[in-house]
């Protein structure tokens, strides 16, 4: 089992389409990662198997950090920690892909989640719902569009982080 987790992974990674890997009717790639590094509060660098690729959190787009032409934005460092202090309590994480593996930068793009105690907490609209992110569809990775624009609903509704003290 173990091997063929490591296989699927290191498919996910090499960039191969979906269809290729899982058949024309399925649109997602399910396995898990340990979490190295955040780098901001929408991109982290994960170990899949025995490779180390730099992820771009599907669906969500936080204020920016560390853009090499813009300055720091409203409540990026805060989204920033929260990722941090989320990952931190379990390194291991299950990732989901959709339709298109990589974005312009070669990031791969994935839907993160964490397993706890209580469950698996889905890390990229809990970013949205939190107010550290707001919803960022780019089709045709549109899988969890209606949970992001739900959970952005609730959290501009509640004066949730970046709706409150960001203008």
């Amino acid at each position: 089992m173990n091997l063929l987790r490591w296989c699927l992974a290191a498919l996910a990674v090499a960039g191969c389409t979906t269809t290729e890997m899982t058949g024309p009717t399925q649109t997602s790639i399910i396995t898990t990662a340990v979490v190295d590094e955040v780098i901001d509060g929408d991109t982290i660098r994960l170990r899949i198997g025995p490779i180390t690729e730099t992820v771009r959190l599907l669906a969500i787009d936080t204020p920016e950090t560390k853009h090499p032409t813009k300055k720091v934005e409203c409540f990026g460092p805060q989204a920033s920690a929260f990722l941090a202090d989320l990952l931190a309590s379990s390194p291991t994480v299950r990732i989901e892909r959709d339709t298109e593996a990589r974005d312009v930068y070669g990031r791969l793009l994935l839907y993160v989640f964490l397993r706890t105690r209580h469950g698996e907490v889905f890390i990229n609209r809990e970013l949205v719902l939190r107010g550290f992110a707001r919803p960022l569809n780019i089709e045709p990775n549109s899988r969890y569009r209606h949970l992001m624009v739900t959970a952005a609903f609730d959290a501009r509704r509640h004066a949730r982080g970046l709706w409150k003290y960001c203008k």
